[in-house]
């Protein structure tokens, strides 16, 4: 009895002095000072106003509440060397062209007259030049971004008729979607004057939402590869890539493994559902219930569910072998910007890269 006593207060003892260790090993909180060092160091040697660049990137990191750790900065300087070698508005070669073939192309799906454009685009701005012509001379996106704005609010009917005609969807040096930065902007943490759209155009307001669109969500990644794919691709497009595959291999059936698993736009089914609904008995599940499962495959909690497990359960059988939880996904870039064949695959690689460079500077 003794003996066992005399036990259980060692191992009491030993737990504490093991918790103890823990707490005086855990990493303090950094200086603000020492982290903005840290990100200029970090940074290619070429960047221009540094400590203006660390300055943002840090507050961006502390308004999210999101640990500013070397791989955490690295991800962030990977992706922003990757998209704009650090230029907050940088130029597009052959913009303009860009700009009025996007215009034209948005016209016609909506089927608007393509002299009705032409037309609209002779009005003369208040610089005294048409609006065709500053956009022929548009050599960044925030100056084209600028342009249309002043356009659709001076021609006649301008925003009934083109105020979804906008050409630039990403903007500033993380090219992050404005569409994101609009939803994601309750929190933001500077006076905004213009609009959110101008905001993203700028260093700080770039960086905030860049950095909230590639770290502000949880994920199982052990690789910063995948986020680097879902920067490209969206939120988890990566975990449910995988899932596809595994839906793929159970079903028998090839499928795109896009990271798309259901039709937020429509309450048809898409060929992933499709796929899993015949999967159905042996899943022992009704298409609601997989179709209510599906729904979640914007957030982490799909991985939860008795779907995503279960489909692992029966692919992994049928193959004999564990199947990744994260795939690079297949998917080719389309962008009027874009004049050759890119994959998100060789996005994440190129900025893994770059991401790899980082943290052997960083060690």
């Amino acid at each position: 009895m003794h003996a066992h006593r005399l036990i259980m207060s060692l191992t009491a003892l030993l737990v504490l002095a093991g918790c103890g260790t823990q707490r005086t090993q855990e990493t303090p909180a950094r200086k603000p000072a020492e982290v903005k060092a840290q990100i200029v160091r970090l940074l290619p040697a070429k960047t221009v106003d540094r400590e203006g660049w660390a300055t943002d990137i840090y507050a961006a990191f502390v308004a999210q509440d999101i640990s500013p750790g070397t791989q955490n900065l690295c991800a962030v300087l990977a992706v922003t060397e990757q998209e704009s070698t650090f230029q907050v508005d940088p130029t597009v070669p052959g913009l303009g062209k860009i700009a009025r073939d996007e215009i034209d192309r948005r016209a016609a799906k909506v089927h608007i007259p393509s002299l009705l454009v032409s037309a609209a685009l002779q009005v003369r701005s208040p610089n005294g030049k048409s609006y065709s012509d500053r956009l022929s001379a548009a050599r960044s996106e925030k100056e084209l971004s600028a342009i249309f704005d002043d356009f659709i609010n001076m021609v006649p009917m301008g925003r009934t008729l083109f105020g979804g005609f906008n050409p630039v969807h990403t903007a500033g040096p993380m090219q992050v979607s404005v569409e994101f930065a609009e939803q994601e902007a309750r929190n933001y943490p500077y006076p905004v004057t213009g609009s959110i759209r101008h905001e993203v155009f700028s260093r700080r307001g770039g960086m905030y939402f860049g950095i909230a669109h590639l770290l502000g969500y949880p994920v199982s990644y052990k690789q910063p590869l995948y986020r680097f794919a879902d920067f490209n691709a969206g939120w988890y497009a990566s975990r449910n890539a995988a899932f596809q595959n595994a839906v793929s291999r159970a079903s028998g059936i090839p499928l795109a493994l896009d990271g798309d698993v259901i039709r937020y736009d429509s309450i048809m089914p898409g060929t992933t559902e499709l796929a899993v609904r015949t999967l159905g008995k042996q899943l022992g599940m009704r298409n609601p219930t997989i179709r209510q499962q599906l729904e979640k495959g914007k957030s982490l909690e799909f991985e939860d569910t008795a779907l995503y497990q279960k489909v692992f359960a029966l692919a992994e059988k049928a193959e004999g072998r564990a199947l990744p939880r994260a795939v690079l996904p297949g998917i080719e870039l389309h962008s009027p910007k874009i004049t050759r064949k890119l994959t998100t695959a060789w996005f994440a690689k190129r900025v893994d890269e770059r991401y790899q460079r980082c943290m052997a500077k960083g060690s």
